[in-house]
């Protein structure tokens, strides 16, 4: 728009929104509102700048209408804004329009008016940009490096500037004015000087999306990228799944003589990238995982989302890899703890645990080594499934009868009991309040063990997390979605003494 800029009571003012609309990429309507606006500041200060006065636009002739209103009210207190409801027809709160005589616009009001203008052509190209990279997060874009400010880089995408922090670069990578730059939309953000859009290179889902671009059947569908993890410029696993059984996931990944997996090494500056196929099964999916090591065995523990992984003892090294590299990747990938040993290692843990349940039967159940063995060999790890298992599951082990079963049993509740009794006076001597020994899902082991660590009160239990009360307490016992669910219960009583106040 021109310094000369004036405004007139004809088409040529519906004219100049749609070269300013056009050339901004923004609505007409915008426009329109924006030059209304503008009238309207140059109305009162031909009138007085108390008025409130509306300027109206014609959206088919382009003619120009001026308007003061008064509010319709019972006591005028301030008659240039106000009218009493005995000199008008109209209801209380409503608004009178009373014509003004058209106005000439001058250089000032015309400079006036073309700053409003601008100002709120500039508001709406901002919006603009904002709801149009906003439904972007997640694109990989292209740019070209504006400058760089103690490692930031700023990139110039066309129409907009983005921002690609320090640690969203891969390390060792060296950005320099007029670069070339390719990196992922990972936010966008509503701010006063405007959408701030910030980027990434590290991120999990820019290789994803890089792997998109470079295998047609990834972008089709046919083939699905179920999880993504990285350790940026040195290494990184991806597993995919096909839809149809007759195609390869991992061989059209890697492409012919590997030129789509080379694609994407280049551009992650040479990252190695595992490329694994997806199964439904975790214990398929960490040896694949793991691979190119061999997995001698695996043990799953489901609640707590833990995989114990036996490799030979000549394969450590190689599952792990460089500062456990390979293990932490394989982890991410899989969203489980992993846990790599020896089978060595293995062995020795299970004959101390084997040793130590051993030792828990014979001193609680006051039985022979040979009996705890038995026990343990049978699966059994607590007195209290020895004390509520079926007698008949007692007595079929070899070597037990009906009067055994029935005996070790007896002796398993009579051990029970006495242990609740101790406890139940524990957690009297240390101090725990009664309500929280009370609150659903403590017990007294439990309310002892939180005693000892100083959550005595129900509000000292309410002020945990559900992370601070599973690391109080032993591995397993409760879940996380249990911990959130009591917490909760707990913070009842909170909202309902602020419901009162």
């Amino acid at each position: 728009m021109s310094a000369n800029f004036a405004i007139t009571g004809n088409m040529e003012i519906l004219q100049i929104a749609e070269s300013v609309a056009r050339e901004k990429g923004v609505q007409r309507e915008s426009v329109i509102e924006a030059l209304e606006q503008a009238i309207s500041i140059a109305g009162r200060k031909k009138y007085g700048t108390e008025q409130n006065i509306r300027a109206q636009i014609d959206r088919k002739t382009g003619g120009i209408a001026l308007f003061r209103l008064r509010e319709v009210v019972e006591l005028v207190e301030n008659p240039v804004i106000q009218i009493s409801t005995k000199d008008s027809n109209l209801a209380l709160g409503e608004f009178v329009e009373e014509p003004l005589p058209p106005i000439d616009f001058g250089r000032v009001t015309a400079q006036t008016a073309k700053q409003v203008i601008v100002q709120k052509v500039r508001d709406a190209e901002r919006d603009k940009q904002f709801d149009d990279y906003q439904n972007r997060v997640g694109e990989i874009v292209n740019g070209t490096v504006k400058r760089v400010e103690y490692g930031n880089v700023t990139v110039d995408l066309g129409r907009t500037e983005a921002v690609l922090r320090r640690e969203e670069i891969i390390p060792r990578e060296i950005f320099r004015q007029n670069d070339r730059v390719r990196a992922y939309i990972m936010d966008v953000r509503r701010e006063k000087k405007g959408p701030q859009i910030f980027l990434s290179r590290t991120h999990p889902q820019f290789m994803a999306k890089l792997f998109s671009q470079e295998v047609p059947e990834i972008y089709d569908g046919i083939i699905e990228i179920k999880a993504v993890a990285r350790d940026p410029g040195s290494r990184a696993k991806i597993a995919v799944f096909s839809r149809d059984p007759g195609i390869d996931p991992v061989g059209s990944c890697v492409g012919v003589r590997g030129s789509r997996v080379q694609a994407v090494v280049a551009e992650l500056q040479g990252e190695k990238i595992d490329i694994i196929e997806w199964s439904q099964d975790p214990a398929n999916l960490v040896v694949n995982a793991l691979a190119p090591s061999e997995v001698s065995k695996i043990v799953i523990d489901e609640e707590n989302h833990r995989i114990e992984v036996v490799v030979p003892d000549d394969q450590l090294s190689l599952a792990i890899g460089r500062r456990g590299q390979n293990v932490r990747l394989a982890s991410q990938l899989l969203g489980w703890n992993i846990d790599v040993m020896t089978e060595d290692e293995e062995s020795k843990r299970r004959q101390e645990e084997f040793h130590a349940l051993s030792r828990m039967f014979i001193d609680g159940l006051n039985v022979e080594e040979v009996i705890a063995h038995l026990l343990v060999t049978e699966g059994f790890r607590t007195v209290e499934e020895v004390a509520f298992v079926s007698p008949q599951e007692l007595s079929g082990i070899q070597g037990f009868d009906e009067g055994i079963a029935e005996e070790l049993q007896t002796r398993a509740k009579q051990y029970l009991d006495e242990k609740e009794q101790k406890l139940e006076q524990q957690w009297k001597d240390i101090g725990v309040a009664p309500e929280l020994r009370k609150h659903e899902g403590i017990t007294a082991e439990t309310a002892v063990l939180l005693g000892e660590k100083g959550i005595k009160t129900l509000d000292d239990f309410a002020d945990l997390s559900s992370d601070e009360l599973r690391d109080l307490l032993p591995k397993s016992s409760l879940s996380r979605e249990q911990c959130d669910a009591m917490i909760m219960a707990a913070r009842a009583h909170w909202f309902d003494e602020a419901e009162k106040k």
